[in-house]
């Protein structure tokens, strides 16, 4: 992998997380979402890239850096299912309640939704901080340790 390409990759997660929170946003403004957001690190598109290259991403980052950005990444995950379980864990649901709408979210859900997002935002923060310290330590490398 060149330096670029690595670079580029991660500089994708970053826009793929990103694009996940502006998805979270709208489901929390009420707008139906199809695809909810991968609950685990590694059901995560830039999880699986991430971990399919450890032995690289470790010696390129450095195990400390490669550590922090994966628990970071991890934590963004794991805090991500509470909003998840207000708006798509499974609820039996009747007839009545189909048709009636009450199974939207009450006022409640949705305050609960708005804390969770709050706290998401400064997972995301530091992810993102994260993934720009794996970037200027990439670009500070000599092209001669990529392939």
């Amino acid at each position: 992998m060149t330096k670029s390409e690595l670079v580029d990759a991660i500089e994708n997660a970053k826009h793929v997380h990103q694009e996940q929170m502006d998805k979270i946003e709208s489901e929390i403004a009420g707008e139906k979402i199809e695809n909810p957001t991968a609950l685990g690190k590694m059901d995560c598109e830039c999880g699986i890239w991430f971990h399919s290259h450890t032995k690289l991403m470790q010696d390129i980052l450095g195990l400390q850096l490669f550590e922090r950005l994966d628990k970071s990444h991890e934590k963004w995950h794991m805090d991500y299912v509470n909003i998840y379980n207000l708006f798509f864990k499974e609820k039996k649901k009747g007839v009545f309640t189909k048709i009636l709408g009450f199974g939207k979210p009450n006022e409640m859900t949705l305050d609960r939704a708005k804390l969770y997002y709050q706290e998401l935002q400064k997972d995301t923060d530091e992810l993102l901080k994260i993934s720009d310290s794996a970037i200027r330590r990439v670009l500070a490398l000599s092209d001669s340790k990529f392939s």
